[in-house]
């Protein structure tokens, strides 16, 4: 197991290579879904994340179940 660090909207996260990251979308009032899971990878999170176009009344966030504070980015259309 490695333990790495990383700085994500200017709050600096510390993950091992055991983490979870989940890029969920959703659309107004209902609750997400998961489209991609990573394991260990954070960067390949945001990457896929990043990509994601949402369109009128969706939303995605990347979450993280393993975290004490798991919702790492939100964004709303």
């Amino acid at each position: 197991m490695t333990f790495k660090e990383a700085t994500l909207d200017g709050k600096r996260i510390a993950y091992s290579s055991t983490t979870t990251f989940l890029v969920q979308v959703g659309k107004a009032k209902s609750g997400y879904k998961t489209r991609y899971s990573f394991t260990g990878d954070l960067h390949k999170a945001v990457a896929y994340y990043c990509a994601i176009n949402i369109g009128n009344g969706y939303k995605k966030r990347l979450f993280s179940p393993d975290m004490n504070k798991p919702v790492l980015a939100k964004a709303y259309s």
